[in-house]
């Protein structure tokens, strides 16, 4: 599953550059669940070499579900997660496909 999965499409028209118009269709906001409601499969203590797409494939099975991590834990920025900084705080994984 997508993290875009579900989301709902909009288009805009913008100038073609001849003079006439276009439609350029695009997703809407993305909204993640809020961290509260989030199912907690279990926790994981961030080392030095953690790469967040590893983390996801060791509990998720799936590296690309990364971005589930990242919606649990609130983060904008998902490489701070496992940045330096990040070393010996606990991320929140999710249950699988919730």
């Amino acid at each position: 599953m997508s993290r875009y999965d579900g989301v709902e499409t909009a288009a805009i028209l913008v100038p073609d550059g001849a003079g006439g118009r276009r439609e350029v269709p695009y997703l809407r906001r993305r909204t993640p669940a809020d961290p509260a409601s989030v199912r907690p499969m279990a926790t994981h203590r961030v080392a030095a070499d953690d790469r967040l797409d590893l983390v996801a494939g060791r509990y998720l099975g799936d590296p690309t579900a990364f971005w589930r991590v990242a919606d649990a834990n609130a983060a904008l920025d998902p490489d701070a997660l496992v940045a330096p900084e990040a070393e010996g705080r606990d991320l929140v994984i999710p249950v699988a496909g919730v």
